[in-house]
């Protein structure tokens, strides 16, 4: 496709294209469903963009935006990105302190926050942010507020009452705004996004409308979308992955219809918008799969046998398809000539028998998703086998992705038409990738090492933070992701783990955490697990241990069905019964039959009970930081090594 030179030109072919299209959808306080189309939220930005110029913001200036998903975001950032100014974003779970570091450090003059509970965390670190003019909110505040503002020395503003202003004053200023907008070049910077390190210190990635862009040239002949579809989004808006999302629906005139990660949100606007794409992390898909589980459970008797028998039977008969057609990853000769005749006939009988099971079962669990769902697709993280081939086997699309903030973000996704299973896919269009050890040496292919990127996608830096650049970038301009990856014969890339993640023991063997908690993880009584094989001081150890955070109600049930009591959730825990169940678990989930090392056997666990909190334990991407597990867990890390 033709690309745009920036993000706001391509928002206006969209609007030019498909002007009375649906943009956005939206839920409303009452509950029903209300839409901009493309003329009009295009419009929107632009008000926006008129009141910006009119209060003197300039090309360059940076604009913290502290919300989360909702329509005037996207108005608010276009309108920005419009005049050349550059966006700082970030989340309503944003600390105080990494607000106060982030809006600081990237010395923003303006910040735009969702909500009077993000005005007051403005307010608090006003005397650390001394480049701040003013503060626009999305929703109304209380007047005291306002006046803690004005004692502040900030001017205040309602999102709203700008966009009023802003149309006026291109009334009076026709054409500005648009020659504004003509000025945007390729290489321009859009967006500083932050992004936490193991150390928990941001970092601020800077990202080129060109970055963003290069990413459109093929992404959307894998993920598809026809005009006036629709795309569920329920991922942190601010986060590269989600922003890019968007701009992959706004590019062919679908629509962004906004709703939450939560179960019961999640399900009901699944079947009331009926949205083709589901882009979501890992963790959504988990908590789908669970789900669709714990509801046979319940039910019980035969619909309960019949759900397994027909499930076990196409993951059966998927597997040997897959086989047959090359849809696994391969990484080496396949002999097809060999398997053909060995596995062909149990190919055929056991296909009426999936069909059965798509009749009476499967069909119900893809009408979940509502009558038009296409696809899903899980990115942000490692996306675990067991969820992948149930999907696939009871016939709902999920293509997996693969990305950094570092490259705009996303570098391949298994496209929906005719994927292959475990892999991410493919470098899109304009990037290339390899895979080099630990000296730099270019492995090439079913060999696995250190993947690096080069290409359009790539960053222009950390902002302010040349050093941090050079650590991550080669001399002949390859990025260092710092996962561990391995690319098939055919070229797509599969993740081993992040190389920071690696566990080294004290007998030098090295072990990625991340294939061992994924088979944990199967367990319908694990909802989480954490690997370490260093101790509370950072130690390497004999032996991998490990905290789990068990699945609380499918641990009750099994309470209450083997007699097991206990006056409270935690003290259910604590009792030896549980603490054997789970080391049962643990035990039958790592071991050599399932293709682990003697080293890899899980030593000791520990349970907890608190639920793992975004911005707490996990990223805005809701994957695990283990430097917090460590520190919040550190006394029960160190009584498993203890001995």
């Amino acid at each position: 496709m033709e690309l745009e030179q920036t993000l706001p030109k391509l928002f206006r072919k969209s609007a030019e294209k498909y002007p009375e299209f649906s943009a956005q959808l939206f839920r409303t306080k009452d509950g029903t469903y209300a839409e901009t189309n493309y003329h009009d939220c295009y419009q929107k930005a632009l008000d926006f963009s008129g009141a910006l110029l009119k209060f003197g913001v300039k090309r360059g200036d940076k604009i913290g935006l502290i919300a989360d998903n909702r329509r005037e975001w996207e108005q608010a950032d276009m309108g920005l990105l419009a005049i050349g100014a550059i966006d700082t974003p970030r989340g309503c779970d944003a600390s105080e302190k990494d607000l106060s570091y982030i809006l600081s450090f990237s010395e923003v003059e303006y910040v735009i926050a969702e909500n009077e509970a993000q005005v007051k965390k403005i307010i608090n670190i006003r005397p650390k942010v001394p480049t701040l003019r003013a503060v626009v909110s999305f929703d109304e505040i209380d007047s005291s507020v306002e006046k803690q503002l004005a004692d502040a020395n900030l001017r205040y503003h309602l999102f709203e009452d700008l966009q009023k202003l802003g149309h006026e004053w291109r009334k009076e200023n026709p054409d500005v705004v648009e020659q504004e907008l003509e000025k945007g070049q390729w290489d321009d910077l859009a967006t500083i996004i932050f992004t936490s390190g193991t150390t928990g210190t941001p970092k601020g990635v800077m990202l080129s409308h060109g970055n963003i862009l290069t990413q459109l040239d093929e992404v959307t002949e894998r993920i598809f979308l026809n005009p006036g579809e629709r795309a569920l989004c329920v991922l942190p808006v601010w986060h590269a992955f989600q922003r890019a999302v968007e701009y992959v629906i706004l590019s062919q005139g679908g629509t962004l219809c906004y709703s939450k990660p939560i179960g019961s949100v999640l399900l009901q606007d699944l079947q009331k918008l009926d949205p083709y794409l589901l882009p979501a992390v890992p963790r959504v898909w988990e908590a789908v799969y669970d789900g669709i589980w714990r509801k046979m459970r319940k039910t019980g008797g035969l619909v309960y046998i019949m759900f397994r028998f027909f499930v076990a039977e196409a993951m059966l008969w998927c597997s040997i398809d897959r086989k047959l057609r090359r849809k696994n990853s391969r990484f080496g000769r396949d002999y097809l000539g060999f398997w053909w005749p060995v596995l062909v006939l149990p190919w055929l009988l056991l296909y009426p028998i999936k069909m059965l099971g798509n009749l009476l079962v499967f069909r119900k669990i893809r009408a979940m998703l509502g009558k038009n769902f296409r696809s899903g697709i899980a990115g942000g993280g490692a996306y675990p086998e067991n969820i992948d081939k149930f999907f696939w086997a009871v016939g709902v699309k999920v293509c997996e992705g693969y990305g950094l903030t570092e490259t705009a973000p996303i570098i391949s996704v298994r496209p929906i038409v005719d994927p292959v299973m475990r892999n991410v896919g493919t470098p899109l269009r304009g990037m290339q990738v390899r895979v080099v050890d630990d000296d730099g040496i270019i492995l090439g292919r079913c060999k696995k090492g250190n993947l690096q990127i080069k290409g359009g996608c790539v960053m222009q830096g950390y902002y302010k933070r040349p050093d941090l650049t050079d650590k991550v970038m080669t001399v002949d301009g390859w990025f260092d992701t710092g996962d561990i990856a391995i690319l098939t014969v055919d070229g797509e890339i599969q993740l081993r783990g992040r190389k920071k993640d690696t566990i080294v023991l004290l007998g030098g063997e090295n072990i990625e955490p991340l294939p061992i908690e994924s088979k944990i993880k199967e367990s319908r009584f694990v909802a989480s697990a954490v690997v370490f094989g260093t101790n509370e001081k950072g130690e390497d150890q004999r032996y991998l241990t490990a905290i789990i955070l068990p699945n609380q109600d499918e641990l009750v049930s099994y309470a209450e069905e083997n007699g097991i009591q206990a006056d409270t959730y935690e003290k259910l825990v604590e009792t030896e019964a549980i603490q054997k169940l789970i080391e049962n678990e643990v035990a039958e989930a790592v071991n050599s039959k399932n293709g682990f090392k003697a080293y890899e056997r899980i030593n000791k666990i520990a349970l907890i009970t608190k639920p793992f909190e975004v911005g707490v334990e996990m990223s805005a991407k809701q994957e695990i930081m283990r430097y917090r597990i460590a520190e919040i867990y550190k006394d029960k890390i160190a009584k498993m090594y203890a001995d």
